[in-house]
Order: C-alpha cells, then sequence, then structure tokens
C-alpha cells in the first residue's frame, strides 16, 4: 500500500467513525415498506432535515364511518427505515382522513418517536380547551381540514376550531383542490391561524401556477402568512417520474414566491398510489435539488421553516 494510499483509508476511516458517531449509517441500498426504489437520494440533506407530511396506518385503530381512504398498515419502525434511507432527523406525523377525528393512533405515533416528531390532527368544533391541552402537550401543531376525501370534520367547523387553537400558536392545515381554495378565499383571508396548504394546494395540471388558485394562495401568503408543503408531486402530475416536470413548474413558483414559507415533505406512505406503483422517496427528495438550486435555501425550507412552524428545538 502507498502512502497516498494509507492516508485515503486513514481518512476513509475516519470520515466512517465521525459518521456512525453522529448515528448515521453508510450509505448503502435499502428496501422501505410502500416506497419504491432502494438506493439512497444524491441529494445529501442538512442536519435537522424535516419530513413535515407523511401518516401512520394501523389496522388495531377502526378507521372512521364513511372513511374511503383505507390503505394496509405503515408502522412507525416502517418509517424509521425510510428516515434513515433519507437522512430525515425530524418529521410530522399528518392524521389521514381514514381515521377521521379519532387521534389515538396520532397520539401514540407522535410518542413513540419521541421529540423528533410533531402531529397534525383532525378536530371538529365540539374539541373542548382541555383536550387541546393535552394535544399540544403530546406535540400536536395543527388541525387538518379536507374537501378531497370524505373523514374528518365538515369543512364548516374549520373556522370554529380555528378560533380555539388560536391562543396554542397551532395553524389549520388545508387539503383541498384549487377550485376550491379559490371558492374558500374569502373563509381563509379571515382566519384567525396560519393556513398550511398540503400537495402546493393541489392545483392541478397543466394549469399549475396559471390556476387562479395560485393567486389566492400568493395572496394568503404576502397578507396573512399562509404556507405551503412542497409535497406529492407524483399525486397530480401528468408528466410522472422521474422529473415530475409539471409539478416542477408550480413548486419553481412557490420557490420564487416566498421560499420563507415553504415546508418539504414526503407523503409516504403515499396513500392514494397504487401499492405497486408507489413513488421513490429518493426520487422525490432529489427534486428539491432542481427545484431548489441554492444549498442555503434549501436548509431554510428543510430546516430553518419547518423548525418554525412546528416549534422544534
Amino acid at each position: 500500500m502507498t502512502p497516498s494510499t494509507t492516508r485515503r483509508h486513514h481518512l476513509a476511516t475516519l470520515m466512517a467513525g465521525a459518521a456512525l458517531a453522529a448515528g448515521l449509517r453508510p450509505a448503502a441500498a435499502q428496501t422501505v415498506p410502500w416506497s419504491s426504489g432502494t438506493e439512497r437520494p444524491t441529494l445529501t440533506v442538512p442536519p435537522d432535515a424535516t419530513d413535515c407530511h407523511h401518516h401512520i396506518y394501523d389496522a388495531r385503530f377502526p378507521a372512521a364511518p364513511g372513511a374511503t381512504l383505507r390503505p394496509p398498515d405503515a408502522s412507525v419502525a416502517d418509517y424509521r427505515l425510510l428516515m434513515r434511507r433519507l437522512g430525515i432527523t425530524r418529521h410530522v406525523v399528518v392524521q389521514p382522513s381514514t381515521y377521521g377525528t379519532d387521534n389515538s393512533l396520532l397520539v401514540e405515533s407522535v410518542k413513540a418517536f419521541g421529540p423528533t416528531a410533531r402531529g397534525i390532527a383532525m378536530l371538529d368544533a365540539a374539541v373542548t380547551p382541555d383536550a387541546l391541552k393535552r394535544l399540544d402537550a403530546a406535540g400536536i401543531r395543527g388541525v387538518r381540514f379536507g374537501t378531497r376525501l370524505p373523514g374528518g370534520a365538515p369543512i364548516t367547523d374549520m373556522v370554529p376550531v380555528a378560533r380555539k387553537i388560536a391562543d396554542l400558536g397551532w395553524h389549520i392545515q388545508l387539503v383541498s383542490d384549487g377550485d376550491k381554495i379559490v371558492e374558500l378565499s374569502d373563509t381563509l383571508k379571515g382566519m384567525p391561524v396560519p393556513v398550511v396548504f398540503d400537495h402546493m394546494g393541489h392545483l392541478p395540471e397543466p394549469a399549475g401556477p396559471d390556476h387562479p388558485g395560485f393567486r389566492v394562495i400568493a395572496e394568503l401568503i404576502d397578507k396573512h402568512g399562509a404556507w405551503v408543503k412542497l409535497t406529492g408531486a407524483y399525486i397530480a402530475s401528468k408528466v410522472g417520474p422521474p422529473t415530475y416536470a409539471d409539478r416542477g413548474r408550480l413548486a419553481r413558483a412557490y420557490v420564487a414566491l416566498a421560499p420563507e414559507r415553504l415546508v418539504w415533505g414526503t407523503d409516504w406512505p403515499h396513500p392514494t398510489a397504487p401499492a405497486d406503483a408507489k413513488p421513490d422517496d429518493a426520487q422525490l427528495l432529489d427534486l428539491l435539488a432542481d427545484w431548489v438550486p441554492d444549498a442555503g435555501m434549501r436548509t431554510r425550507i428543510l430546516v430553518d421553516n419547518p423548525a418554525g412552524l412546528y416549534g422544534f428545538t
């Protein structure tokens, strides 16, 4: 072995040791349930990178009456595999429509994950102040409302719930199609808490940023402190993987508009995608390199913005 080879070997050993000390595993192919592909992303995420949108499913917990989205189990242990594959250390568990306003599994999951996790619940207008205090202590930081799938509280409960959570510093998370966002614009502008839009506002293709909903969301960001999740590129894309180029056009429009009001997430286990056609989460993460070429801005979206929105310290 030559001296230069020895030095390289020694340096590699030191770097591997440092990675293990930091809790990182050597790069290797890894199978994760409900995620296609096995390779790690090309993009290396910064420390404290945050997945701001994923779900947990467990058949031990009954589905809400009328819920139509009923995926197979996707466990805490399964998601931890994805965290290791992507290099994610913080994350937000989002209550799915499957369980409606019964947040038992959500609370159990956030507790199991520990202080690196936060949660988004589904609640109706009957929720009590004591219940909200318990949820806040459990790491819940917002309430999700939706108009796309059955399950959860009616949209008419959104404003009453927003008034109840305002003092906690929580937000409303909305999963709704672009046309419905336009219809709800006056209501959203009058909300006493910020609104966070799931999946880039579900603005349809090929309109993308030319859809009227983009202008509504832009005004809510500018004047009412709204946020957008750069998630779900696979849901509305007509181009498909690996580039999801049409959704990239929409994502870059949001980045140009207000990078300080954006967060990112996987949407694992991708409940609306067929079991045999799940997206590759490493590819979804690598899209950020194209959408947000500036490394400092990516750190803001992956680390700083989630820290402020969800109260990570």
